[in-house]
């Protein structure tokens, strides 16, 4: 049996297994690692600093649970994976914070902030002062330590060479999204756009609103690590992960997001990618084609099972949300996107009953 053999041997057959794994390996040493990084952010002498990195694993710890669920497809490796997941969605949530709540609006500061996710997954370049072009400087060193825990996780990849352009690829895509979303409001819109202008050739199939929810989630980026963790796989497979993955499993696990999020961003005068419809049946069109785009392309990787429990799973997540229940609109959505899919069901149920009860 060779190595790709294993690691689809390795790999949960159905929704209960997968369960049990994240319960029994994920979450605990998930838990375990941000119990470790919030020792380092409590230390952290700049005030605001501090606050933001603590708010941001507070309030996201979710994050980085959902995203360790990969290391269930690879428990031997959960060792590499699950500090490497959490570490580079640590950096991504405390610079969402950093800029979504900025005492900054200059885009050139957002860029050089998240450089250091690029870093993160380019061992050969050179740290710098991610904070250079901002008032608070002194984080005792906090970001340089997660930047550093993604490259000594990286190192112990086999594969990673051959997983790194797409890696890149999509976190320079994530970290443009930030700058242009979170620059003044008068100015964002016209910026994404004119972004959207330059990478609509590539995706005839999405709209702009849908192409920037896509380049908004680190899925991508996790199954790839996961990928880079078998010494067998090969660069047509890394190519494939990718392109399976973004637009469209991607697309769909940020727009799912931003579905439940309508009514809160509506009063927050928020940004929010499902307002840019023209209407409720037009929302609904796109959101079940982009079901469907999502589970063709799990289907369609090897061990196809686990990556489409990864889609069935994030429709049920979001879908069993609270904010559902109160948003009339979102509920005929949700029953439109639950059709189809015993999975999802079952995802349902285990969410509602297991993971809501035990938060």
């Amino acid at each position: 049996m060779n190595d790709k053999q294993l690691l689809l041997g390795r790999s949960p057959r159905g929704p209960i297994t997968l369960m049990r794994r994240v319960y029994k390996y994920i979450l605990p040493e998930v838990r375990a690692e941000l119990t470790r990084w919030r020792v380092t952010a409590n230390a952290i002498p700049d005030v605001e600093l501090r606050k933001q990195a603590l708010d941001s694993m507070n309030a996201k710890q979710f994050h980085c649970e959902g995203g360790g669920v990969y290391a269930a497809a690879n428990l031997e490796q959960r060792h590499v994976l699950i500090p490497l997941i959490v570490a580079l969605q640590t950096i991504s949530d405390y610079l969402d914070n950093l800029c979504d709540r900025s005492t900054s609006m200059d885009p050139d500061d957002f860029r050089l902030l998240h450089q250091s996710m690029l870093d993160a997954v380019t061992p050969e370049a050179q740290t710098q002062n991610y904070y250079a072009l901002r008032q608070e400087q002194d984080d005792g060193g906090y970001l340089h330590a997660l930047v550093v825990q993604c490259r000594a996780s990286i190192a112990e990849l086999p594969s990673y060479e051959l997983v790194q352009k797409h890696v890149r690829e999509l976190v320079q895509l994530y970290a443009d999204l930030q700058v242009y979303k979170h620059i003044a409001h008068a100015d964002r819109e016209q910026e994404l756009l004119s972004w959207w202008e330059s990478h609509s050739p590539d995706y005839p199939q999405l709209k702009w609103n849908e192409f920037a929810a896509a380049t908004g989630s680190t899925l991508g980026m996790f199954m790839l690590f996961l990928a880079a963790s078998d010494s067998s796989l090969d660069a047509g497979q890394a190519q494939s992960i990718k392109e399976s993955y973004f637009p469209s499993i991607c697309g769909l696990h940020i727009l799912l997001d931003y579905l439940i999020d309508q009514a809160e961003d509506k009063i927050g005068g928020d940004l929010n990618f499902c307002s840019y419809y023209s209407d409720e049946q037009m929302l609904n069109d796109r959101m079940e084609q982009m079901v469907q785009a999502a589970r063709k392309s799990a289907d369609e990787l090897p061990f196809g099972h686990f990556h489409r429990m990864i889609v069935e799973g994030l429709v049920a997540l979001y879908l069993s949300d609270p904010k559902v229940k109160d948003q009339q609109n979102v509920r005929k959505t949700a029953k439109l996107l639950m059709k189809g899919s015993p999975w999802t069901r079952v995802f349902f149920w285990l969410n509602s009953h297991w993971i809501r009860k035990a938060m």
